[in-house]
Order: C-alpha cells, then sequence, then structure tokens
C-alpha cells in the first residue's frame, strides 16, 4: 500500500520560486522582439541585430563557457548543434521574420515545432505518437490557418511566413538533434551547453551576417517604438541582458524546480507577452481570428508537450522531457 505523503513548506517556496522563474523568463523571451523591431526599423539589418545579440550575451557567459570546458570533449555535437539550430538559426529566422510580419504571428508561427517535431517522429522514424498528441498537431495547424487569415489569400508577406516556419524546422532540427544520446546518465549542465551555444552561435554569425559592414552609427541615435523615441542602445541592452542572458538562465534554474511539462505550459505565455506588447508598444494589432487563432496554436504546443509519457515508459512519443525542455528554452525567440 503507498505510504500517503505529505507537500513540505520547503517544496512549496521551491515551486513557487520556480514558477516566478519560469514566468520572468517568459517575460523576457516574449520582450527580445518587440526591442529588435524598432532597430532593424532604424536601418540595422536583421542579421546584424542577431549578431549584436548572440555576440553581447556569449560575452556575459563566458565565465560560464569557461567553467564548463570540459563540454567541449565530451559533448561537442551537442553544443554545435546547440550553436547552429538553438541559437544562429531560429534567432536569424525569426528576427529577419519580424522585419516583415507582425512579432506575434511570426512567433505563433514558431511555435508549430512541437507539431513538426511528432510528423518528424511519426512518418521519418516511423514511431507511434499518442493519440492526445496528434489533436495537438490537428488543433496548431487549424490554428495556425487563423492566424495567416487563409482565407485572405495569405495577407501577410509571404517570404516573413517562411522565416517564420524556418525558425520552427531550426527548432526541429535541435530537437531532434539533442534526442540523440538524450539517456546518458550524466547530462549535461544545461548554463554550459547555453553558453557554449552562444558562443558557436556567434562565430557562425560572425561570418554570416559580417559585422563589419553595419552602420555602427545607428546605435548612438534612436529608434522609435510605434512614434515614441528609445535610445537605440538602450533597446540593445534589454535583448542582450534580459531578452538573452537572463531568459536563459531564469528558464533553465525554473525547470530545475519544475517538472520539464509545467515549464513547458507556462512558456507557452511567452507567445501571449510577445503579442499583448507587440499590440501596445508598436501598434500591431491582431484581428479577433487571429486572437482566437492563436490561442488554439498554444492550446496544441500545449497538449503536444503535456501529454508526454514518463521517461522509459516504452508509450508512444508525444515530446517533452529534460533536453528537450533545454533545447526549447534554448529556441526561443
Amino acid at each position: 500500500m503507498p505510504v500517503p505523503t505529505s507537500v513540505s513548506p520547503r517544496n512549496d517556496h521551491r515551486k513557487g520560486v520556480g514558477l516566478g522563474l519560469a514566468l520572468l523568463s517568459a517575460l523576457a523571451f516574449g520582450g527580445s522582439g518587440v526591442a529588435a523591431k524598432p532597430l532593424i526599423e532604424a536601418g540595422l539589418d536583421p542579421l546584424h541585430v542577431v549578431w549584436l545579440r548572440v555576440a553581447g550575451a556569449a560575452l556575459v557567459m563566458l565565465p560560464l563557457a569557461v567553467r564548463h570546458r570540459e563540454l567541449l570533449r565530451s559533448r561537442p555535437g551537442l553544443l554545435a548543434g546547440f550553436g547552429l539550430f538553438a541559437v544562429a538559426g531560429v534567432q536569424a529566422c525569426y528576427f529577419a521574420a519580424i522585419s516583415r510580419i507582425p512579432v506575434g504571428v511570426a512567433l505563433l508561427v514558431e511555435y508549430l515545432a512541437p507539431a513538426l517535431v511528432l510528423g518528424w517522429v511519426r512518418f521519418v522514424q516511423r514511431r507511434p505518437v499518442t493519440r492526445a498528441a496528434a489533436v495537438g498537431v490537428v488543433l496548431a495547424v487549424g490554428g495556425l490557418a487563423c492566424v495567416v487569415e487563409v482565407w485572405a489569400g495569405l495577407g501577410f508577406d509571404a517570404l516573413g511566413l517562411l522565416l517564420a516556419l524556418g525558425a520552427a524546422c531550426c527548432q526541429v532540427g535541435y530537437f531532434v538533434l539533442s534526442d540523440q544520446g538524450g539517456d546518458d546518465e550524466e547530462a549535461p549542465d544545461p548554463l554550459g551547453v547555453i553558453a557554449y551555444g552562444l558562443l558557436v552561435g556567434a562565430a557562425v554569425l560572425t561570418v554570416v551576417a559580417r559585422p563589419w559592414s553595419m552602420d555602427w552609427t545607428v546605435l548612438t541615435g534612436s529608434a522609435e517604438m510605434n512614434g515614441t523615441p528609445v535610445a537605440a542602445v538602450a533597446l540593445l541592452a534589454w535583448i542582450v541582458l534580459v531578452a538573452t542572458v537572463v531568459a536563459y538562465v531564469t528558464g533553465v534554474v525554473s525547470v530545475r524546480r519544475l517538472s520539464p511539462q509545467v515549464a513547458g505550459v507556462v512558456a507557452c505565455l511567452e507567445a501571449v507577452i510577445a503579442t499583448a506588447l507587440a499590440w501596445v508598444l508598436l501598434g500591431e494589432h491582431l484581428s479577433a481570428p487571429q486572437i482566437v487563432g492563436g490561442a488554439v496554436v498554444l492550446a496544441g504546443a500545449f497538449i503536444a508537450q503535456s501529454s508526454a509519457p514518463a521517461k522509459g515508459s516504452g508509450g508512444p512519443v508525444a515530446g517533452g522531457g529534460p533536453e528537450r525542455e533545454l533545447s526549447r528554452r534554448g529556441t526561443s525567440a
């Protein structure tokens, strides 16, 4: 007969702190696009904004990389995958997308990633998925149709939508990569993986973005946020320190205090926060069908993430798990 257990005040406090950190992480991640778009509209190339974000965060996280330098020997593939897909690929595609379509729409398209992962598992790896996960996929795709207003012939910029879909595909690439060797007894320290991922991403983006050709004078002036001038350097500081460093670190720590499923559910608020901030600060209003469609996309992502069986249960795949939560956090815009 199972022994009844009680939740100690210490555990309650731990979970409360974890929930607060998860909400802070969602808020920090959600503000990245709102701060980046005025810089892009002020004259910076989207790739240059991404490079500034990643390179600045890499410098801040450099001490952690030195501390976890053994990862270079033990997990070189994971570090390369995180840097290429979760950092460089996702953020470059996302920032390029928001230069052409609303921030909220780009992030909601990116939230197709859980559905795309399940499609990979089912049709490429030919592994079964749970019925609930399949329902989540259908909901996510149907909600996306409302977000992009397919009945109006895709009212948004087609290239912008493709770039947002590219961000989702980069998430899938890292999800699939991190699943290889994910059953190891000693998982790598997430903070070390993030630090090296940022370093790898900064190196890749330096070659692609060619920051020496950037118009650095934009950073000495101001950018307009829905008609209100804001110092460009202040927006950059927010993107680097809050929307990247604080967002990543609080996200990882929250997962350690909560289950990955709970942290993933809270993270769905990121899209809501980004859409609300874009509405208030950038004047990017969404129509009623788009709002409903966005809610359906998030519901589908929630179902797909939260219906995972316990690790090692041998049941159908539905996504989730600690390393997937790390990768999901890393690929957030």
